[in-house]
């Protein structure tokens, strides 16, 4: 039996002194103090040490061995799990909405100190996963307890221009079929619907009650015959917001200012805004001869977008892309797409003509501000009223709009909202598609890229060396 080995009475109130210092300003930070409850353990692990928290260590054989592994999986867990909560969490670019700004295969590293990290909404949740237990494809966490938003305070607010990484706003509902689990859940109950209502209501022949009721209709009908062909679409389940899919998107509108976008300009308060350097727009092209790949790599032009030129007969470049070609004599013309669609534009039930390169204006909701609420732009706001701040509304047969049961004429909101946009802006599910962006939804702010491979090539050739370690607010 070996001698347990003497402690240091000083050195161990030291440590307790340090450890407990650094405990309660991290509950004065995160304004807490339930924690307070914790304090007597830390007490009895450095100081009285009544409880064997680490008994295992006195036994002999795989006992040994196996708590030694446990104990250290657990404690990496915890680790990881509040480093994720509280300061930072990696995340991966997996599609081209922003490209050529952040692009397909960059690794970044989101501080959630910039904004204030969020104090988690479903505490219950398997570490380093988003919703879903890989192999199993089952929930990570338990719905049970569900905390009301609160933000701890970070080192800013989000300003305008800055790459976001938030949780996806329309990602509430959503089928659990694999093959329909990505597609916007709203969206393709209106593709359903307008399979049964194939007559689109025509906002230029209908009175505003009368299109909205058959908006409504068209939702209605196409949930009831997705919630009725579970074989085909799944069950339709739901997610909190904390646990909804990541996405990253630059915030080109910030909450109180009126948005506009003019011919692909976006003006913010009739002024306009400066679009991103490496912002990009789809081009109908026609090549000469193929493209080499040494000016692919140099133009940022990937195997992607040669596909889109193949299958669509268009693709997304930037200004510099578009010039380089021009002069360098490989295309034959390119001309701006044009093409727009209007029926995907966000509000889903409302359809103003707005399309992707035209929209608004639109005023961005603030914190305590108030709007007018009228059955023209009811359907702009009702999905923050309704579905991101709690509230009960109906609109009666003769056209007036109840909030919880009471008449309201406008509204003041609860959170501040975002506008969010990809730089590749023709390429990109934005806010133009699923609206505001609320405050509760924001994750936080890549702060640099520290890993980027091109998924185009393999090896070393694939590694983007002069991405690594790029401080992502020179992105510009």
């Amino acid at each position: 039996m070996e001698k347990k080995k003497k402690t240091n009475p000083k050195l161990q109130w030291a440590k307790f002194a340090v450890v407990l210092v650094l405990y309660l300003l991290f509950l004065y930070w995160v304004k807490s103090w339930w924690g307070l409850i914790v304090v007597p353990f830390i007490y009895d692990v450095y100081i009285t040490k009544k409880i064997r928290w680490q008994w295992w260590k006195e036994e002999e054989g795989p006992v040994k061995w196996v708590m030694s592994w446990v104990d250290a999986l657990v404690f990496a867990l915890v680790a990881v799990y509040f480093i994720n909560l509280f300061f930072f969490q990696n995340y991966v670019i997996p599609s081209s909405s922003l490209e050529k700004s952040l692009l397909t295969g960059d690794y970044l590293f989101v501080s959630k100190v910039s904004y204030g990290p969020r104090i988690p909404q479903t505490p219950l949740t398997m570490p380093l996963t988003q919703h879903t237990l890989p192999v199993v494809e089952c929930k990570s966490y338990i719905e049970w307890p569900q905390w009301d938003y609160r933000r701890v305070s970070g080192l800013g607010q989000v300003q305008l221009n800055d790459i976001v990484v938030f949780n996806y706003p329309a990602g509430d509902t959503l089928c659990s079929s694999q093959n329909y689990q990505a597609q916007d859940f709203y969206r393709l109950c209106y593709d359903v619907g307008y399979k049964i209502y194939p007559q689109r209501p025509d906002p230029d022949s209908l009175d505003i009650l009368t299109r909205r009721r058959l908006f409504e209709a068209i939702y209605q009908g196409g949930r009831e015959y997705i919630a009725d062909n579970s074989a085909e679409f799944g069950e339709i389940i739901t997610r909190p917001a904390d646990r909804r899919e990541n996405y990253v998107k630059r915030c080109v509108g910030l909450p109180g200012q009126t948005l506009q976008i003019k011919d692909r300009i976006i003006y913010l308060d009739g002024k306009a805004n400066k679009e991103p350097d490496n912002v990009q727009y789809t081009y109908r092209l026609k090549l000469k001869q193929a493209l080499p790949d040494e000016l692919m790599k140099e133009l940022g032009i990937t195997m992607e977008d040669l596909m889109s030129l193949n299958t669509l007969g268009y693709m997304p470049m930037t200004q510099r892309a578009v010039e380089t070609l021009k002069q360098q004599g490989y295309a034959e013309s390119i001309v701006l797409n044009k093409d727009a669609e209007e029926w995907d534009i966000y509000p889903l039930n409302g359809n103003k003509h707005w399309t992707r390169d035209n929209y608004g204006p639109v005023w961005i909701p603030q914190k305590g501000k108030s709007v007018k609420l009228t059955l023209d732009n009811l359907a702009i706001y009702e999905r923050p009223i309704r579905t991101y701040e709690g509230n009960r509304l109906e609109v009666t047969d003769d056209g007036r709009i109840l909030i919880n049961g009471k008449e309201a004429r406008e509204y003041t909101f609860k959170m501040d909202y975002y506008w969010m946009m990809g730089d590749n802006r023709h390429n990109s599910l934005d806010s133009r598609y699923w609206g505001f962006v609320p405050e509760d939804h924001i994750v936080g702010k890549p702060i640099f890229i520290w890993w980027s491979s091109d998924p185009d090539r393999s090896g070393l050739g694939g590694i983007r060396w002069n991405r690594l370690f790029r401080f992502v607010d020179n992105i510009k």
